[in-house]
């Protein structure tokens, strides 16, 4: 009790004021009327660690209330209003000092704390919900949404996206890194991806290049073609007619492909379709198979060779015996 007489003495001694000087009193007055209630926190909060009794406390109370009177007294006896502010919303007692108002009711300055961790806003930027304060740190943990990339809360610009929310600089392709651009992004799996990347990853290939096919496309042999890349495999040529042959699950026109196959006649240069000659390790159509001398069609396999031309019986012997 004498530590709380020895406070109340060193906060409460009052100077000598002239009636010229009014105004600086009236904030003196406040300024020790807001001190009072700092000092009756404390003392509260000193008898409690004590444990000293009720009574005590009650007295204690009934001190400053007395102090607080006198003070008020002495300061109207010097011409200085001292009326009320307000009561306070959270202690229902007047303020005569500073005053803090907000959500609409005036508040002590020490009572005006946060909802969640009980700290004194005072004149710091807070945060209302359901009609209560919020610091600004614990209104963030509690409330502002998430990034779906850090976690952390988002506090200044957000950006939704794939239904949820992220901050702008961890919104980026899941390959490459590069945050998204004017070009948009594609979803795949539930993982966002630049155009390209997602183009090169994920489209299907062309059989003759292996590049993406992202626009016009041909399917064919159980594939994937680039209208540009369907061409045959020898001469690279397009196939005007609709019509290939397959070799290899490649295609290839029909000239290319009866050289693949061996089946090109060796006199006339043109795909064999149907019955054939073989001869001299080469084939022939029926009608391109003759003496190379008389042009006699020679038939039954009977023929003479000489420097790999056939000539008929008659004509070798003509010219060669």
């Amino acid at each position: 009790m004498q530590e709380f007489k020895d406070l109340l003495f060193h906060s409460f001694h009052l100077p000598v004021v002239s009636s010229s000087s009014t105004t600086s009193v009236a904030q003196e007055l406040d300024d020790l009327l807001a001190c009072l209630g700092t000092i009756q926190s404390k003392v509260s909060d000193s008898l409690a660690t004590s444990g000293q009794s009720t009574s005590a406390e009650g007295n204690t109370t009934d001190n400053l209330d007395s102090i607080l009177k006198n003070l008020t007294h002495d300061m109207q006896d010097l011409g200085v209003a001292t009326v009320p502010k307000g009561n306070c919303a959270f202690c229902h007692k007047p303020i005569a000092g500073k005053v803090i108002t907000a959500l609409g009711k005036m508040w002590h300055p020490e009572h005006f704390t946060c909802t969640h961790c009980g700290k004194e806003v005072g004149s710091r930027p807070f945060f209302e919900r359901d009609n209560k304060a919020y610091c600004q740190e614990d209104y963030h943990q509690l409330f502002s949404p998430r990034c779906a990339y850090c976690t952390a809360p988002i506090q200044g610009k957000i950006l939704t996206a794939m239904d949820q929310t992220w901050h702008p600089e961890h919104f980026f392709c899941t390959h490459c890194g590069s945050v998204f651009g004017d070009d948009g992004f594609q979803v795949k799996d539930g993982k966002p991806y630049c155009q390209k990347d997602f183009q090169s990853i994920f489209s299907p290939k062309c059989r003759g290049c292996d590049r993406p096919v992202m626009n016009q496309y041909l399917s064919a042999l159980n594939a994937i073609w680039h209208p540009e890349c369907f061409v045959c495999r020898d001469c690279f040529c397009s196939f005007t007619d609709s019509s290939f042959f397959e070799l290899n699950s490649q295609p290839y026109c029909e000239l290319h492909f009866h050289q693949q196959q061996g089946t090109v006649c060796h006199g006339c240069g043109k795909p064999i379709v149907g019955r054939c000659v073989s001869a001299m390790g080469h084939k022939f159509h029926p009608e391109h198979f003759v003496c190379a001398f008389c042009l006699t069609q020679l038939h039954n396999g009977i023929f003479q060779e000489q420097n790999g031309k056939t000539y008929c019986n008659p004509c070798f012997k003509k010219l060669f015996v």
